[in-house]
């Protein structure tokens, strides 16, 4: 087979983008291996990579490049893969009676492309509306960070966001818009710098239009300080 053949067959596989289920795909094993195991694994892989790229892995710029790509995956990028770094969301009575929605907006948002590996950047909004208790400010921002810190594709994110706060809150009138960037079109393949990407998702009240509607002008409005 020659190589343009080749090279086709591997972009062909490379565009296999079909979603499978709003839950991370991950094998029954995953956690059975202690981060530090994991960290040594991927060590080897990286190393492998750089030299089969040709790198120099004696040089002073590049020796420790394979043990920090590690300890980034496993403990930084990747850590929202474990279910013990699941933020604890206590919730609260709401005493104040506040009956109308609470809005979250421009959540800042790191994530990884699991088609590609690259980043994905953008902003978060989130809302939803009290059914008797409310959870604090910066636990929506934490359950993002957690949710986001994982290979991801963007739909699955903003699906999963809305499903944990349904949990917590014991409502389904939660709401949530995502817009990113996408390095994997940013900055490779059709290397659209300007596109990004929104996705949404509405549960309970948010399915009303002029619920929805409201959601979608307050995220419009301007902060000032």
């Amino acid at each position: 087979m020659d190589l343009e053949k080749q090279l086709k067959e591997i972009e062909a596989m490379g565009n296999d983008h079909v979603g499978t289920s709003p839950d991370t795909p991950l094998r029954p094993d995953a956690f059975e291996m202690s981060d530090i195991e994991k960290i040594a694994a991927i060590k080897k892989d990286v190393t492998n990579i750089l030299n089969t790229l040709g790198m120099d892995l004696t040089d002073d710029s590049l020796r420790g490049t394979p043990n920090r790509v590690a300890k980034m995956f496993v403990q930084e990028l990747f850590g929202g893969l474990h279910p013990d770094r699941k933020p604890k969301a206590s919730t609260f009575e709401n005493k104040y009676k506040y009956g109308e929605m609470l809005v979250e907006k421009n959540i800042t948002l790191y994530s990884t492309c699991e088609h590609h590996l690259l980043p994905i950047v953008g902003k978060a909004h989130i809302a939803y509306i009290s059914n008797g208790t409310v959870v604090g400010l910066s636990k929506m921002n934490r359950i993002v960070d957690y949710y986001a810190k994982r290979p991801q594709v963007q739909e699955r994110l903003t699906m999963q966001i809305v499903k944990e706060l349904q949990e917590i809150l014991n409502t389904e009138d939660v709401a949530c818009v995502i817009d990113a960037k996408h390095l994997c079109v940013n900055s490779r393949g059709i290397r659209d710098i300007d596109s990004s990407t929104v996705t949404s998702e509405f549960g309970g009240a948010f399915k009303n239009p002029d619920t929805r509607r409201e959601f979608l002008d307050y995220i419009k409005l301007e902060t000032e300080f």
